[in-house]
């Protein structure tokens, strides 16, 4: 299946499916296709909605945490999406989720992070991707996952030619630094609604420290590990992400049932 990509206005985005909506958010190296088995499994039963985040084209000034998080306000009244959603965020953009839930909560009943940041993360194993040295993008992004062989040629096609841009390489390293500058810790308490956390045990970007952290701070959550797996779970190990994703949606269904 290939995501068939929308446009409204500015905004590019994949919509499928009908029913509930889970809202994904891709991290900062991400793109759409980073969620297609999410897609492909919930669209029968969701409708499944992807905002392709202008990481590499947003104005300068406004490359930050802050700044994705207006353009996710700005797309979801642009689609005028009234109801609240599930928010599914990977890396960054689980950061991105996370402050979109708190300063919207009306809008969100549920949330799901993996591989998160907003409270460390060890991005790009360290150090910065080195322009033109192919081996070197390489190396980093099989980093980012347990199995190598996922980093897929296209995959690090992808990263190399937006390191090879000097304009997309200062926005990567703006929203960088705004995703270390704005730690959540302090505001965590704040997230209230039912919070998934599914995480690679062999995570190294946002190791499972990290995740225990998360879990401590935000109080109605629930975390699980998924072993031989690194920074993207949904990529990674589909299959178990999507029944541990699967599980979470229909308990928490049948609790809001079970209040009314």
């Amino acid at each position: 299946m290939e995501l068939q990509i929308k446009e409204r206005n500015e905004f590019q985005y994949v919509d499928e499916g009908a029913g509930p909506v889970l809202l994904l958010l891709h991290g900062l190296f991400g793109a759409l296709s980073n969620w297609h088995d999410v897609v492909s499994h919930f669209r029968p039963d969701y409708r499944v909605i992807i905002p392709l985040l202008p990481i590499y084209e947003m104005p300068l000034t406004q490359a930050g945490v802050p700044g994705l998080v207006k353009y996710v306000e700005e797309f979801v009244a642009a689609i005028k999406l009234a109801e609240p959603c599930t928010v599914l965020g990977n890396s960054l953009g689980g950061h991105v989720g996370l402050e979109y839930t708190l300063q919207n909560p009306a809008r969100v009943n549920r949330l799901v992070l993996t591989g998160s940041s907003g409270l460390f993360e060890d991005s790009m194993g360290g150090s910065f991707p080195k322009r033109g040295n192919y081996a070197y993008v390489q190396e980093r992004v099989a980093y980012t996952f347990y199995d190598p062989a996922v980093a897929t040629k296209e995959l690090v096609d992808e990263v190399f030619d937006v390191t090879n841009s000097n304009a997309k390489c200062l926005r990567i390293i703006s929203i960088a630094r705004s995703a270390q500058r704005h730690n959540l810790g302090k505001e965590l308490s704040g997230i209230r609604v039912p919070t998934l956390l599914v995480w690679g045990l062999n995570d190294t970007i946002t190791p499972p420290v990290v995740a225990h952290e998360f879990h401590h701070l935000i109080r109605n959550s629930e975390l699980r590990f998924l072993d031989h797996c690194g920074h993207a779970p949904m990529m990674e190990r589909p299959q178990e992400f999507n029944l541990l994703l699967r599980q979470f949606l229909h308990r928490t269904e049948q609790e809001a049932v079970a209040v009314k």
